[in-house]
């Protein structure tokens, strides 16, 4: 039935029914049930509806416990849950233009009803503290959760979105916020987020790894990761590593224990050759496997087969990064320790008079070294050719002890530091060497020590660069030990040429450029040091301390153009 809305026909009808309904008792009882439930239904809906404000948007409602009476026909109260109320606003209308749905609002209060659910005042935008306080606990622990299977989800659905609700209070002991101290930590400290991220990668490691993984050799790794990204010369020194360090200082240089060829075939470096319990042969790497890259060059078919070599050889227990594959399937990256150890003799000859020495590395007893060569040549030397091709360098104060061959108290290199002030390493003793013409011979491999020595020589004039640009290596490593087995070797400072010129990726410039096969370097720089010579040049003879301290023999005292004794220097043995 309908009630009709036009004002004429409202009263007429509306009467009619009334009389109706009292001479049918059945329908004036459903009747009188009727209007109990549509009032109380109106009443709510006015209730509900917001105040209308330009500022305020209503919040959405959170459903809470409440109870509604419905009058009875004879006056009783009962107990029944109510409807839950949308958050559409209800307009008011007069009651008899009213159109209600009397079937569904009976089946859906009698059949549906939504128990445990309570109406708020949608006018307000608080929430009360014991609406949802029960709720805290559990969000805290999705918040802070950190021992979640990777593949599952932490359930979210309890944090509120929502811009236009307020956040219930968050109780005293539960803090959920990360505080304004630790979200904008200082540079110097470290934020308990990177600490907790760390611990929760070792305990996914521990957990989900194929394999299991000694803890130990995972924070090996992790200490060996953070001086490798530092720069390509920091390094995490494990027993091994450190006593092959410690070794090289008394002599020896190292290799990884593998040999390429280039296919032109394939177009690829092939290795051909790997050595027994050597660290690529530890690292899985075999006869057969595609050499890619060494460190940050990219290897083709323009590398020699010398530049392999160079690269893959440096300073015994120091580290290399290679990448290789499988017959050219998947490229894999692997740090491998120069520990295949071979001693680097010094190597020197006679030619027409031109002592030619070959200086492989610098070490401790590099001086002593190059003194005992000279002697064992047992004839006069009229110029020296120092040749440092594919040197890695070496112990830094062993290229001042060479370069005080040649100079007297003269500036070899500076040295600047992070937290020290600029220090200059200078030559100390006699220069028993100085009245010998000098030239360097280098290539773009020679590094470190090795362009010490040259840029010093260099910057004061005293010999002749020739060859190529060298590597551009200008930084210094400290071995610290941590203990008896371990210790890290740090950049600590770079260092300057005498008079302040970087040579960090820059390398020294030579005064000539050979051209040509490196092969023919040699006869190339021979025949321009020929040109320099204008004595007859001295020899070197062994002796005894007190021969020395008793002649008072050192380099001003020696006269060239005399005999063949006043013209020997006797070097102490």
């Amino acid at each position: 039935m309908r009630l009709s809305a036009h004002p004429l026909s409202c009263p007429l009808k509306l009467l009619s029914s009334v009389t109706y309904v009292w001479q049918r008792p059945i329908i004036k009882i459903a009747l009188f049930g009727l209007l109990g439930v549509l009032n109380i239904y109106s009443q709510a809906a006015l209730a509900a509806s917001p105040v209308k404000s330009p500022n305020v948007k209503a919040p959405i409602a959170s459903a809470v416990k409440n109870k509604s009476a419905i009058q009875s026909k004879t006056g009783s109260t009962k107990s029944v849950p109510a409807k839950q109320v949308s958050s559409r606003s209800v307009k008011k209308k007069p009651v008899n233009t009213i159109k209600t749905p009397v079937k569904p609002v009976i089946k859906s209060t009698i059949l549906n009803p939504t128990a445990g659910l309570k109406l708020i005042n949608l006018k307000s935008d608080e929430v009360s503290a014991e609406d949802g306080a029960d709720e805290l606990d559990d969000i805290a622990a999705v918040v802070d959760q950190t021992d979640d299977w990777i593949d599952e989800a932490p359930d979210t659905t309890a944090i509120i979105n929502n811009a236009n609700v307020k956040r219930p209070t968050t109780p005293p002991n539960i803090n959920t916020d990360i505080p304004d101290s630790v979200a904008q930590v200082s540079l110097n400290a470290i934020s308990p987020e990177t600490l907790k991220t760390f611990v929760s990668v070792v305990d996914l490691i521990r957990r989900e790894y194929v394999e299991p993984v000694n803890d130990e050799v995972l924070f090996n790794n992790a200490m060996s990761g953070m001086l490798t990204n530092l720069d390509s010369h920091a390094e995490f020194l494990d027993a091994a590593a450190y006593e092959n360090l410690r070794a090289f200082t008394e002599g020896d240089v190292g290799d990884v224990g593998i040999k390429a060829d280039y296919d032109s075939k394939l177009g690829y470096w092939v290795i051909t050759d790997v050595k027994n319990n050597s660290s690529a042969d530890k690292k899985g790497i075999t006869i057969g496997d595609y050499l890619h890259q060494i460190d940050e060059f990219k290897l083709d078919e323009s590398k020699l087969n010398n530049d392999i070599q160079q690269l893959l050889t440096g300073v015994a227990g120091t580290q290399v990064d290679v990448i290789t594959s499988k017959a050219g399937r998947r490229k894999h990256s692997s740090t491998l320790q120069r520990n295949n150890m071979h001693s680097q003799a010094i190597e020197t000859r006679l030619v027409n008079g031109i002592a030619i020495v070959r200086l492989p590395a610098f070490q401790n007893n590099s001086r002593e070294q190059i003194l005992k060569s000279l002697t064992d040549l047992n004839a006069p030397v009229t110029a020296i050719l120092l040749d440092v091709r594919d040197n890695p360098g070496g112990v830094l104060t062993s290229a001042v002890q060479v370069a005080s061959l040649f100079m007297e108290d003269t500036k070899v290199v500076q040295v600047k530091g992070r937290q020290r002030e600029t220090s200059t390493l200078t030559t100390r003793g006699s220069a028993v060497l100085k009245p010998l013409p000098l030239m360097i011979l280098q290539n773009r491999y020679s590094a470190s020590a090795a362009e010490v020595l040259a840029s010093s020589l260099q910057t004061q004039k005293r010999a002749t660069i020739v060859g190529e640009v060298s590597y551009g290596k200008g930084s210094v490593q400290s071995v610290i030990p941590l203990n008896n087995e371990q210790a890290i070797k740090l950049t600590v400072a770079h260092y300057l040429t005498a008079n302040g010129k970087q040579i960090e990726k820059i390398g020294v410039q030579p005064d000539v450029r050979l051209s040509g096969n490196e092969q023919g370097w040699e006869q190339q720089a021979l025949a321009l040091l020929r040109k320099q010579i204008s004595s007859s040049g001295i020899r070197l003879v062994q002796g005894d301390a007190k021969s020395i301290n008793s002649k008072n023999i050192d380099s001003k005292s020696i006269d060239h153009k005399n005999n063949e004794a006043k013209s020997s220097i006797i070097i102490d043995k």
